[in-house]
């Protein structure tokens, strides 16, 4: 005996039957309805906020609801319960105002549940002056916001002409209509309501109203707008909706929560499950760890009686060992005394000589192979050496070339201006024609001349690129093939630009992580910043210009070069931002470490014809030495 049960299950003939059955089973017990000596709660009611009532409250509750427009089921349940109040609590109403609530066998509609009203709730103004129209009755609204109006409309004809009426909407809700009454209670008040329009006129005052059904069919433009904008409804209609909505809200909650129910008495029959099934397996699993641990211990037991057997044996063996080797030392002794000393010295001598010879001929081996490699170096230094100045005679012979060119250049322009000179000499005494034809064939050898120029200029260009290439090779060459001559000590060497030193690594890792593992993170880091060098993507430079010139200087504010400050120190920075300027210098392009010719002493690049001094220096004073 639900609120939300089916309406179309019993008619109006069978309330009052229907309406007894609920009173025995209230009687009964049943049904629960006095909670205390002063709750009591309506069990037909059971899905709304308020559960908690008096018993006047209960009582009107239970007459209001029985004396409805609501389902049948309804009516006689909460009929029921007012008999039951009346007949068996009547006692509780205790200090309680002595007031009773009784309600009549055919109680009559209250007028307003009668009454059609336009709804959503409208105010309908007359006799609106055209300015305080303006600005969506901003100025009425002010003076109307006691009624919480939402929204102002100057009613126009059909030809656009002001009609002097307007309406004013409030909220759909209850507190809307409580708001359009009370509207319609100020104008009435105040001798200014829709009868009082009616009647007198009032042209001098605005008169307010609250628009029902006669307004909405009255078909002027003020009808005509209601029409458009609302629909003719009664209280009791608003409240059957919103009985309906609330219903329908409670036996969608009401279904959901039965679903909700079952599902956790599902989930909780699988979680019993698991666990059931957890445990076993955590019973098995420590069954399994006892025995493992059982026969870890009888195989260590066995294990070290077996090690203990074996110790003993090892220790006779050895106490047998040592008998035989000090019998055997003093047989040998023994022997020893029988051996002709001359012997001993006569094979002692054959062994000497025999290691003399063999470290003579392992001498001269390597003093050949020397000789081979200084050779095949010096050819190299002086193949270099004529190839640079090869490359030197052909930079020259670019220049000269090029100054003659741009002295013919020269004398092409002055030619050309002496010729334009010629032409505009007429007329005094200059054979201009004859003078012009000299200038024109002296033009035209010059220009022959410097085409020519022009044609041998781009081949010895050609032919500089090429040997150009050529001596990078030999550069190339050459530091591949003194890289084991050169070492870090001597003048020149050979230093990898772009490479970083592990060693301002190896000393900020002892400082941060200890000496058992500065070595590891000090590889790390110095591996990790070698890639972040080679990462053609990062480019942690600025452009600045010095006197005039621009150039790229390292952006201190760059994000990882910050982090590795402060995560190392500056003494790392300064080795990668030095390694940064290296390879930005030597192969921006490439962003990879390169090998270059190093002056160790001045800390400089060195220049080919300085490696190759150091190199023939180097060979000469090897062969004094031999």
């Amino acid at each position: 005996m639900e609120c939300s049960s089916d309406e179309s299950d019993l008619s109006d003939a069978d309330i009052d039957d229907y309406a007894d059955k609920s009173y025995m089973d209230l009687k009964s017990g049943k049904l629960v309805v006095r909670l205390g000596n002063e709750k009591f709660r309506c069990p037909f009611c059971l899905g709304k906020k308020k559960q908690d009532y008096r018993y006047n409250e209960l009582l009107q509750h239970a007459i209001g609801v029985g004396t409805s427009n609501r389902a049948p089921k309804v009516k006689a349940n909460h009929m029921a319960l007012a008999n039951l109040l009346k007949n068996n609590y009547a006692n509780a109403a205790g200090s309680l105002p002595s007031r009773q609530v009784v309600a009549p066998s055919n109680p009559p509609r209250p007028l307003q549940d009668q009454e059609v009203y336009v709804w959503p709730w409208m105010g309908i103004l007359a006799n609106v002056p055209a300015e305080q129209t303006k600005g969506d009755g901003a100025s009425l609204l002010q003076r109307l916001a006691d009624f919480n109006p939402l929204q102002f409309t100057a009613v126009y004809c059909s030809e656009g002409r002001y009609t002097g009426y307007a309406v004013v909407r409030f909220s759909k809700d209850w507190i809307g209509f409580k708001n359009a009454l009370a509207f319609q209670n100020h104008f009435k008040s105040q001798r200014l309501g829709k009868t009082d329009w009616t009647a007198h006129g009032q042209d001098k005052y605005i008169c307010g109203w609250l628009a029902k059904e006669e307004d909405y069919k009255s078909g002027d433009p003020v009808g005509r707008f209601l029409s458009a904008n609302g629909d003719l409804k009664t209280v009791s209609d608003l409240e059957n909706d919103l009985s309906c909505k609330t219903e329908t809200l409670i036996a969608s909650l009401s279904h959901q929560i039965t679903a909700k129910s079952k599902y956790l008495v599902e989930l909780e029959c699988k979680y019993n499950q698991m666990n059931l099934s957890i445990k076993r397996a955590m019973e098995e699993t420590d069954l399994l760890h006892k025995r493992y641990n059982e026969e870890m211990r009888n195989m260590q037991s066995a294990a070290r009686e077996h090690s203990q057997r074996i110790f003993q044996e090892t220790d006779q063996l050895r106490k047998q060992l040592d008998d035989k080797e000090n019998a055997i030392v003093r047989r040998s002794k023994q022997l020893s005394k029988f051996v002709a000393q001359t012997d001993m010295e006569r094979r002692k001598l054959d062994s000497e000589r025999k290691k003399n010879s063999e470290q003579n001929d392992s001498l001269h081996m390597a003093r050949i192979e020397q000789q081979k490699s200084d050779k095949s170096v010096l050819q190299l230094v002086e193949k270099h050496k004529k190839e640079k100045e090869i490359a030197l005679n052909k930079i020259l012979q670019l220049e000269k070339q090029l100054d003659e060119k741009q002295k013919l250049e020269l004398e092409i322009q002055q030619l050309r201006g002496r010729l334009r000179v010629v032409q505009h000499m007429e007329g005094e005494g200059v054979d201009v024609k004859k003078r012009t034809e000299e200038l024109t064939k002296e033009l035209n050898e010059k220009i022959e001349e410097m085409e020519d120029m022009e044609a041998l200029n781009q081949a010895l260009i050609s032919k500089e690129r090429k040997t150009n290439d050529e001596l990078q090779d030999a550069k190339k060459e050459l530091i591949q093939g003194l890289s084991d001559l050169l070492g870090p000590r001597s003048n020149i060497g050979i230093k990898r630009m772009g490479e970083l030193d592990e060693k301002p690594f190896l000393i900020a890792c002892k400082q941060r992580y200890g000496a058992a593992e500065a070595e590891i993170k000090a590889v790390e880091f110095c591996s990790k910043w070698q890639e972040n060098l080679k990462d053609a993507n990062w480019h942690p430079f600025k452009i600045v210009t010095r006197g005039g010139k621009t150039e790229q200087i390292i952006n201190e504010d760059d994000e990882k070069l910050v982090g590795l400050k402060l995560q190392l120190g500056d003494e790392v920075y300064q080795a990668v931002t030095m390694a940064l300027l290296e390879i930005n210098e030597y192969n921006a392009s490439g962003s990879y470490v390169v090998s270059e010719l190093w002056n160790n002493k001045e800390n400089r690049k060195a220049s080919m014809q300085e490696a190759l001094q150091h190199v023939l220096k180097q060979w000469k004073l090897q062969r004094r030495r031999r």
